[in-house]
């Protein structure tokens, strides 16, 4: 692939509703004329588990992180086989290890990495390759909406990641670049852990 500058597209959406998701791909084609890259980086977190959860939880949980992936990269498939383009899903070690106080978040995870398999091998013969980030704990607002106190939920996930401290947005979007990049040309089907080896010491 080769990076071109564009003037950035903002498209205020809610990618809960369907007819948003539509808008937003409709709209991106309209401006730009082709699709290279797909990354499918909204989701939300809420904290539960099975003593505690809901089925409300679960399918706001799913309608956001799962649903939505799959309705963006449905429309998004056509245009990404002709200009043979690239999708990073963003998932998450819970995806991989589990969590007791995060269930639907972590089914949601779960799910996303089967999904960047799946859709990896469909779409490897038309040359579109697949592959998510798997972060740690990160340093954005995900934690301070989900009612926790940002700075001392930062503190504690510090000590339980080996490096010593939680990721920067940069760190992950630097992978996600790099996986989207020609650099990236044989790596399709990865889950790529970005977590200051916190998986690696479970």
């Amino acid at each position: 692939l080769t990076f071109l500058l564009f003037q950035p597209l903002c498209i205020i959406g809610d990618l809960t509703i369907e007819s948003d998701i539509e808008r937003i791909m409709m709209s991106t084609i309209e401006t730009y004329g082709r699709l290279d890259i797909l990354v499918n980086n909204a989701g939300i977190l809420i904290e539960e588990s099975a003593q505690n959860g809901s089925l409300e939880t679960l399918d706001l949980l799913w309608k956001t992180n799962v649903r939505s992936v799959y309705h963006l990269t449905m429309l998004a498939v056509p245009h990404l086989i002709e200009s043979k383009g690239s999708i990073v899903n963003v998932s998450s070690i819970v995806g991989i290890k589990g969590s007791a106080t995060h269930l639907s978040y972590t089914i949601s995870k779960g799910a996303i990495d089967q999904f960047t398999r799946s859709v990896a091998l469909d779409l490897a013969p038309k040359q579109v390759r697949v592959n998510s980030v798997n972060p740690g704990v990160i340093e954005t607002n995900l934690f301070s909406t989900n009612g926790r106190d940002a700075k001392e939920f930062m503190s504690e996930a510090a000590r339980c990641h080996p490096l010593g401290r939680v990721g920067q947005p940069q760190e992950v979007a630097t992978a996600i670049a790099f996986l989207a990049s020609d650099e990236a040309s044989f790596i399709s089907g990865e889950t790529l852990v970005i977590d200051g080896a916190r998986l690696a010491s479970c």
